[in-house]
């Protein structure tokens, strides 16, 4: 079991993020379906909906430390197959940041508290809300989440289709 990347094949580490983050995005996804589909008074918008916010804090937390690993192991990472592939995985990195960011300006700006997971992480505040810190996540969060979510369904689709093809690398088999 090998911890730290190599030129040939991603760690243990950056593996269970990868797969780990895959997971805990799709049950983001579950949560913003069980927004669009159900009753707000249905017990699975209740349990899904109820979620989202604390997921969204842990897929920030989750893609900071990736981020941290892997400017830890840039020099050891398997290398991108071709430059759209490269701007594909910052893209997704970028989105995975910008949107919890959004959510918590939002958040903050609304002056309702936000105790993720029963740690209080900022407190609410009386007056009016600050409309500069909610606009931005007001305009887009939500179309850059289903943006994240179309990537990643292109991502896969990539990573299954060179694996595929006999003329392409396959580099599902370096982070598998």
């Amino acid at each position: 079991m090998q911890t730290w990347d190599n030129t040939e094949r991603y760690g243990t580490v950056s593996r269970v993020l990868h797969w780990g983050m895959g997971l805990v995005i799709l049950w983001q996804l579950l949560t913003v379906l069980a927004r669009v589909f159900f009753d707000d008074e249905s017990a699975l918008y209740g349990f899904f909906w109820g979620t989202h916010r604390e997921t969204g804090l842990l897929i920030f937390l989750l893609v900071l430390l990736r981020g941290v690993w892997a400017l830890a192991n840039l020099s050891r990472r398997p290398p991108s197959v071709s430059l759209p592939a490269k701007l594909g995985h910052i893209t997704l990195y970028l989105l995975m940041i910008v949107i919890p960011f959004l959510a918590l300006l939002r958040q903050y700006g609304s002056g309702r508290a936000f105790e993720p997971f029963g740690i209080p992480l900022f407190p609410g505040f009386e007056g009016d809300s600050i409309d500069w810190m909610m606009a931005p996540a007001t305009l887009f969060h939500s179309w850059a989440g289903y943006l994240l979510f179309s990537l990643i369904i292109g991502h896969a689709a990539m990573a299954i289709w060179r694996r595929r093809d006999p003329e392409k690398q396959d580099v599902l088999s370096r982070m598998w």
